[in-house]
């Protein structure tokens, strides 16, 4: 049965002998506590001597443990040295730490950290925590474990609040879910299945979903996920949750790729090329997740979701290259690539959120391309987007989260002449593959925004960071709530988001659009 995660604001009394224990922190704030900070969690098994000499045992490597009673309580140290581009809270290495030390029992994970790293650190541990196995003989049994925080710093001795612990809880839940709906195949997670786990949140946070599936796309101009998906056992599916509360002057738009498999289409893949291909819906993924922890976190703005859902399938009514098809924005396509079919189903969810949703900030997500693993790597999205302010505060928001992310170059007059097209409005796959890919991906998406858009448009790819080793990570919940933290309710997202709100975002860029056509 999956680990049962929770959050507690202080240390409760434990015996290491029952709960095993495992105390993580930066050298500096190790050393900062003394036993008695601690005692509660060691006690009867390790005295302060034994505690002072684990302490005084660890170093300034990239991490360091030393055990305090057998493998039941354990002391461990993250790296103190990060360099700019890194998350300052170190949460990689506290993951791989926090893996390696759980004994598959009721036990506990003790974080000494400041408070601004809590949340990103709180995230790291559940993104080890995997919700979907398919092996058979195991217990039914489920246990607990509980990460407890002591902050240190200018808040030391002072617990986090139910609200900071509300935000780790939602947001733990979303990228738990975002991981299982990654980590589970296409038998277990089709279109019908994914419809289906929107519907439950939808429930959960009291919405009614718009679904628009199988030829009912096809009528309704989608010609994008529908010609993408048409060929499937599972037809495609749009899906939009919408949070509208009272007072809400803006709207927001997440626009998810979730391509449950993909086989590359009539380009059909390789053999070693497919596997793995289960996470191609990671984007709409991620995306669910940061939505119920966003809403359930009192989001105060106008918050839409949009899963553009299909199969990627061979079959007779698969899309052949050379056919031309029509876009939800009106722009026509000409097919050079079946397996560039992300940028098709975004698409028509980009189009329909500035023409139906009326959003003023549009961020798609996406496992887009295998070109952003090697632009940016596997711990780092690739980002490309309209405004300066989003570019700089999207990376902000990555380190904070430790959903870490990396611009890429934003130059429509150079690269989007790439997928120029003799019969159509443009090809789906550039002509040259070395010329800023990652760029020209999101560029087609931005096409059928269109480049005219005023609001704010940010593309993120996270083909690489989806998965760790044969895991999914939850990657982008994190990410989106901490963006944008000044529109939640939540103290603790408004204390990590980036510096400047989104609201003054679009009020600069509704000022400059109207000096613009002051000046004409």
């Amino acid at each position: 049965m999956p680990v049962k995660l929770v959050f507690g604001g202080k240390l409760t009394q434990s015996d290491p002998k029952d709960f095993p224990v495992v105390i993580i922190g930066q050298l500096p704030h190790i050393t900062s506590i003394t036993f008695d900070d601690v005692k509660t969690k060691l006690a009867p098994r390790v005295d302060k001597e034994t505690f002072d000499q684990g302490v005084g045992s660890l170093s300034s490597s990239p991490t360091s443990s030393c055990p305090l009673w057998l493998r039941n309580a354990t002391i461990a140290a993250l790296p103190v040295k990060c360099s700019r581009h890194n998350a300052p809270s170190r949460a990689h290495s506290l993951s791989k730490l926090v893996k390696t030390f759980l004994l598959g029992q009721e036990e506990f994970v003790v974080i000494v950290c400041e408070r601004k790293d809590a949340y990103a650190l709180g995230c790291s541990v559940a993104r080890v925590l995997p919700l979907f196995s398919g092996k058979s003989g195991q217990s039914a049994e489920d246990h607990m474990l509980t990460v407890e925080f002591l902050l240190v710093g200018e808040d030391k001795g002072k617990p986090l609040t139910k609200d900071d612990l509300h935000a780790m809880s939602a947001s733990a839940h979303g990228i738990r879910l975002a991981a299982e709906i990654v980590d589970k195949p296409c038998s277990h997670m089709n279109t019908d299945h994914f419809v289906k786990e929107a519907e439950i949140i939808a429930g959960e946070l009291k919405i009614t979903p718009f679904i628009v599936r199988g030829e009912d796309l096809k009528e309704k101009g989608f010609g994008g996920i529908y010609n993408v998906g048409r060929s499937a056992e599972h037809p495609p599916a749009l899906v939009v949750l919408s949070h509208k509360p009272e007072g809400a002057t803006k709207n927001i738009a997440w626009v998810g790729k979730g391509i449950v498999f993909d086989t590359g289409g009539l380009c059909i893949k390789t053999r070693q090329g497919m596997c793995g291909m289960k996470r191609d819906c990671g984007g709409a993924a991620g995306i669910l997740g940061a939505f119920y922890a966003a809403v359930k976190l009192g989001f105060s703005e106008n918050l839409h979701a949009v899963f553009c859902l299909a199969e990627n399938a061979v079959g007779p009514l698969a899309t052949r290259t050379d056919d031309v098809y029509t876009h939800y924005s009106g722009r026509t396509v000409e097919v050079n690539n079946t397996d560039a079919e992300g940028r098709l189903v975004l698409a028509d969810g980009v189009a329909y959120a500035r023409k139906d949703l009326k959003a003023d900030v549009v961020v798609d997500m996406a496992t887009l391309t295998g070109a952003q693993g090697i632009a940016t790597g596997k711990y780092h999205g690739s980002i490309v987007t309209n405004d300066e302010n989003m570019e700089l505060w999207c990376v902000k928001a990555g380190q904070n989260s430790a959903d870490l992310v990396h611009p890429m170059p934003y130059s429509p007059e150079l690269h989007f002449p790439e997928f120029n097209s003799a019969i159509a409005d443009a090809k789906n796959s550039v002509a040259d593959r070395s010329n800023a890919q990652v760029s020209c991906a999101g560029l087609y998406i931005a096409s059928n925004l269109g480049f005219d858009y005023s609001g704010v448009w940010l593309h993120i790819d996270m083909a690489a960071p989806v998965h760790s080793g044969e895991r999914a990570t939850g990657y982008g919940v994190a990410l989106l709530a901490t963006l944008f933290g000044q529109m939640s309710h939540n103290s603790l997202l408004k204390y990590i988001a980036p510096p400047v709100s989104i609201q003054e975002a679009m009020e600069v860029e509704n000022e400059d659009s109207a000096k613009k056509i002051r000046r004409h």
